[in-house]
């Protein structure tokens, strides 16, 4: 198959900016510069009830992690998926800024399991019946997990990524990884790469290599299906910016709530199980214990409690729409 980055004008048009020493219009107008203080609401609510409090594009980053309907439990369980997430869908796309993003965490059904619906038939819905576009579908491909004997044993797991509009926020910068030093050397000879773009590293690309969570990890506080710290730092980082707002309605162990602290973010999350509050505060441990903070001083938080009423978000749609 041919390389599409040759004849792919999106690709060439951003290699002609990054000469020109110029951004994606995607960033015009938004200021990376740390906030004095960030808020983080923690609210134990169904998602449509939250979702219906939100203001129109007023959120830059989504980090979805519903239930897969793979059968695991009672609860990821639902003889329609497709009719059960269609509503809090809907209101996402409306949630989200013009440069927002969505991230929605899935899994996909094999043999008797299909039917009822996964993380495809979310995927085949948007692309139909909304105006967001598939950026990218991440693989999170794993070492360790349950052996098989019928088939290849399972390694991974899927993130679709939709941005609300061609105009999507995405800082590669943020979220490159190093090359080693021999391989530095032997690209800096290369006089087709340009220099400054080796010194900050790969495109980590689309294939994530991280661990899941052992059941003796120190990150662990409890919940059953709770997401890396890596993984959510990478989308956060990647995806949204200082100051903007994270949404996350199914917020389970209350790690975004955690990455958005540390990442200098805004964050709103909900769940309908109270355990919420508990693991909230097993993450505000984790962070308040961290030595090294992103930026040149720790960012001061404030913790709303089932109150969404002073939270900036309520002042920032209007701009949002306007940049």
């Amino acid at each position: 198959m041919a390389n599409r980055s040759h004849n792919n004008t999106g690709h060439i048009g951003m290699n002609a900016l990054k000469k020109r020493g110029l951004n994606h219009s995607s960033t015009e107008g938004i200021d990376h510069a740390p906030p004095d203080r960030t808020v983080h609401a923690i609210l134990v609510m169904d998602c449509c009830d939250l979702l219906a409090q939100l203001p129109d594009n007023s959120v830059q980053l989504i980090l979805c992690d519903p239930p897969y309907n793979t059968k695991m439990a009672t609860w990821d369980e639902h003889p329609d998926y497709l009719a059960w997430s269609t509503p809090w869908l809907k209101e996402a796309e409306r949630v989200l800024a013009p440069t927002g993003n969505i991230a929605i965490f899935g899994g996909l059904q094999y043999q008797s399991e299909a039917g009822s619906g996964d993380l495809l038939t979310i995927i085949s819905h948007l692309r139909t019946k909304s105006q967001m576009l598939l950026v990218n579908l991440i693989i999170w491909n794993y070492p360790n997990g349950m052996s098989a004997h019928r088939f290849f044993a399972n390694r991974h797991e899927e993130i679709a990524w939709f941005g609300k509009t061609k105009k999507y926020y995405f800082n590669l910068d943020a979220v490159r990884e190093p090359y080693d030093e021999e391989t530095k050397k032997a690209y800096l000879k290369d006089r087709r790469l340009r220099p400054e773009s080796i010194e900050k590293g790969r495109n980590p690309t689309n294939v994530w290599r991280m661990s899941r969570l052992n059941g003796n990890s120190k990150e662990r506080v409890g919940h059953p299906t709770q997401k890396p710290h890596l993984i959510v730092q990478r989308l956060v980082r990647a995806l949204s910016y200082p100051g903007s707002t994270l949404l996350d309605f199914f917020a389970g162990s209350c790690i975004t709530t955690r990455v958005a602290i540390e990442e200098g973010r805004h964050s709103i999350v909900g769940d309908i199980d109270p355990s919420i509050q508990e693991y909230a505060e097993k993450q505000l441990e984790k962070v308040e214990n961290r030595d090294t903070p992103l930026f040149d001083k720790f960012i001061e938080y404030d913790i709303l409690r089932n109150d969404l009423s002073h939270h900036p978000i309520f002042g920032e749609a209007e701009i949002l729409v306007s940049q």
